[in-house]
């Protein structure tokens, strides 16, 4: 970035500098009116220039250590990755000017960064809302009526002639696998294993749902029992692993991948890797990558992406801590609201 203007320090410095210099010239020329015309040979010059000399290297030095932390803040401000708004100034006190201007800016950060948490929530909870529509529509309605079609076609076969016996046993297992997709799709926009058993069943479910349909070995490490967490972590966490599953099967080239989820004392940890081609050198972040990191950012959690060795697979972590999730609501009073 090209600076088009002088540092402060320097200024200040210069001010300081030119404010002494005419002082001391001042000063002799009132008390020394005599001694101008030999100013070049008096010795007594020569030690007030060394003095003036080193007053302005105090100057500029002390400063230096006023200015210092204004510097500090001004590269910590170039160098925060607004992507997750996590990091803050340390030891930011109101005890200079500089002190305030850190405190301040620590505190936008955490107002955008709040902000941002409000709205993507808002954004995720009406996008899950959504689905959940879509989902009901599906079920109730695209699914019936597939369903009355199938029987219909059932009635028409046992009355149909035998040259178009072969046709319509066809169209039935056309309907039987639209009927199958529509399924599909259904609990891919709103998993009811979820709602209805809690994480750990769901995450069992996701795994086998991708070993039948798509050949993906998934092995799963998922602890029976799990400290009571609130319906938005379950359904991020959920989420999370169904976005980094499906990767695998579309990206990796692998045809195994890990599912483990543990949990300690502070902190939920879901972890997704495979055994595939890894990320590609300087990759962009595509839609599902972006799509984890707000639903991440939502619940206060953290997502890393990478390649634990260069070229060989790719690891997908979550963590979660609990202490920011808040209380746990109770699952059959969710189960009543809906």
């Amino acid at each position: 970035m090209t600076r088009a203007y002088v540092p402060l320090l320097h200024r200040v410095a210069a001010i300081n500098a030119l404010l002494l210099t005419a002082a001391v010239a001042l000063t002799v020329v009132v008390l020394a009116p005599r001694k101008i015309s030999v100013l070049a040979l008096d010795g007594e010059v020569l030690v007030v220039l060394a003095a003036v000399a080193l007053v302005v290297l105090v100057n500029v030095y002390l400063l230096r250590r006023v200015i210092r932390p204004l510097q500090a803040l001004i590269v910590f401000a170039r160098g925060v990755d607004y992507s997750t708004l996590d990091h803050r100034i340390e030891g930011a006190e109101p005890t200079s000017e500089a002190g305030e201007l850190a405190l301040t800016f620590n505190e936008m950060l955490a107002r955008l960064q709040d902000e941002r948490r409000e709205s993507t929530g808002r954004v995720l909870r009406a996008q899950e809302a959504e689905r959940l529509r879509i989902a009901q529509e599906l079920h109730d309605q695209v699914g019936q009526e597939l369903t009355a079609v199938l029987l219909g076609l059932s009635r028409v076969a046992s009355r149909a002639p035998s040259c178009l016996e072969e046709d319509v046993l066809a169209i039935q297992d056309a309907v039987r696998d639209g009927l199958e997709d529509v399924r599909r799709i259904a609990i891919q926009l709103r998993p009811e294993a979820l709602d209805d058993l809690g994480l750990t069943s769901a995450l069992a479910v996701l795994a086998d749902r991708f070993s039948e349909q798509l050949g993906l070995e998934v092995s799963e490490h998922i602890p029976a029992d799990l400290p009571p967490l609130p319906p938005e972590v379950e359904l991020v966490v959920y989420r999370v692993a169904q976005e980094a599953l499906t990767n695998v099967a579309r990206h990796s080239a692998s045809s195994r991948a890990d599912l483990m989820l543990s949990c300690d004392a502070d902190r939920l940890r879901l972890t997704v890797r495979d055994h595939g081609l890894g990320l590609p050198p300087e990759s962009l972040p595509g839609t599902g990558m972006r799509g984890m990191r707000e639903r991440a950012t939502l619940i206060g959690a953290s997502l890393a992406i990478g390649s634990p060795t260069p070229g060989r697979g790719c690891e997908v972590r979550l963590e979660v801590p609990l202490a920011a999730t808040g209380p746990a609501r109770n699952r059959e009073r969710r189960h009543s609201a809906r």
